[in-house]
């Protein structure tokens, strides 16, 4: 039988470690850097945790083997665990630094508030929550002293995040519309959401080169970018035809890219 899960924060962690890399320079994971991973788990358990309550209406169509749509975890229970996470959350930023406080807690109230104020407004909503999944880099960055050097990535990060939540609205049109929200797809049809998602994809492709060609990144940044925009490329062209099969997947897959990218750059 086919599970269905909450996404894992996990990758809000690696992203922090890839960011603060990129600020030190080297490949190293200072004890800040570590408290800011940790710190990432938590929010984004948290917020994983709180969206799942505010979505149990769309999730029993979109998801229905959710934990709250089966029964197999309470309402109660998973408000528990969003608030133990984000709590955990917000003193492991303060154990860095009042600058990582305040963008964890910044962090925080944009999850908190999507699913119940932010993604029934379409792109506003699908705005604010890119930029959040773009902020680990960033987040890593400030941990250890050095915020410019997360900039670039993280809103490079946000493009991709942005195009795969304009997939991930058109996949969801069933749950939304009982939900009453009023998403890119459900406003303008679903070959808009598609159109609109490849529309951000095609800004991105010469976006994600700029950094090598303006000497800030070297050649291993440049090669598995070229590589990733060719991908990119073919998915465009599906999209732009309405086509979303394995989109949200492929977009996944080129988030892990553009992290090795920016890896490899610093080995």
């Amino acid at each position: 039988m086919r599970r269905s899960r909450a996404p894992s924060p996990a990758p809000a962690a690696a992203g922090v470690a890839v960011g603060g890399i990129l600020a030190l320079g080297r490949v190293a994971v200072p004890g800040a850097l570590v408290w800011a991973m940790l710190s990432a788990l938590g929010l984004g358990a948290a917020g994983n945790a709180a969206n799942d309550v505010f979505d149990v209406e769309a999730d029993r169509i979109n998801r229905p083997l959710r934990p709250l749509v089966r029964g197999d975890l309470s309402r109660e229970a998973a408000i528990a665990i969003a608030g133990a996470a984000g709590g955990f959350g917000l003193f492991a930023a303060w154990w860095v630094g009042r600058a990582q406080f305040v963008l964890a807690l910044l962090a925080l109230a944009v999850m908190l508030g999507y699913s119940p104020w932010l993604k029934p407004h379409g792109l506003r909503g699908n705005l604010a929550v890119a930029l959040v999944a773009g902020l680990p880099l960033i987040y890593g960055a400030v941990a250890v002293g050095d915020a410019r050097a997360g900039l670039v990535p993280s809103l490079l990060a946000a493009a991709l995040h942005l195009a795969r939540e304009l997939v991930k609205d058109v996949e969801d049109v069933a749950g939304d519309l009982a939900a009453g929200r009023r998403t890119v797809p459900i406003v303008w049809g679903p070959d808009a959401g598609a159109f609109a998602a490849a529309a951000i994809l095609t800004l991105f492709v010469p976006l994600a080169l700029l950094p090598w060609a303006a000497g800030w990144y070297g050649r291993r940044y440049g090669l598995l970018v070229v590589a990733l925009d060719l991908g990119l490329l073919v998915l465009i062209a599906r999209l732009a035809r309405g086509r979303i099969g394995g989109a949200r997947a492929a977009l996944k897959l080129a988030m892990v890219v553009g992290l090795a990218a920016l890896l490899w750059d610093r080995l």
